[in-house]
């Protein structure tokens, strides 16, 4: 089982960036909570983050070629970028949709998803549990 996970803009600063809404775990601590749950469960998994739109697209892509499933939180560009959406459509493998904070709950242009069509299920609202939540969904799916 071949699991990438990618974080978009601003995750970087998990940890510090608005503990109230996105908690005090920091991105390091995420993904290595995530490497050691994948690891017992016998999963490759790989973490990205970037900033960028385009090195996001890229490592979708990229995710395209050698991975079974797809995790990914775009954070803002969910609701921005077709980019993304487009890259997730064109890989044609699984993906799941993930966010630390309750999009649905939030401001109202954080309501529209634009890769929730294209994925197979969306996890939000659960903190780092989400990410959780969202490898074993993974897991899950590969299995089946």
């Amino acid at each position: 089982m071949k699991i990438q996970v990618i974080h978009g803009p601003n995750l970087n600063l998990l940890g510090s960036r608005e503990p109230k809404t996105y908690g005090t775990v920091t991105l390091a601590g995420l993904d290595k909570d995530l490497l050691a749950e994948a690891e017992k469960a016998g999963c490759e998994l790989r973490t990205f983050q970037s900033n960028s739109e385009g090195e996001l697209v890229t490592a979708i892509q990229k995710a395209g070629e050698w991975a079974d499933v797809l995790i990914i939180n775009p954070a803002a560009y969910t609701h921005t970028s077709i980019a993304l959406r487009d890259a997730v459509s064109a890989i044609e493998i699984p993906t799941i949709e993930v966010h630390l904070s309750n999009i649905h709950a939030r401001e109202e242009f954080r309501h529209k998803s634009f890769i929730a069509p294209v994925a197979k299920g969306q996890i939000c609202g659960f903190g780092a549990n989400s990410y959780r939540l969202a490898l074993q969904a993974a897991i899950h799916l590969v299995k089946k």
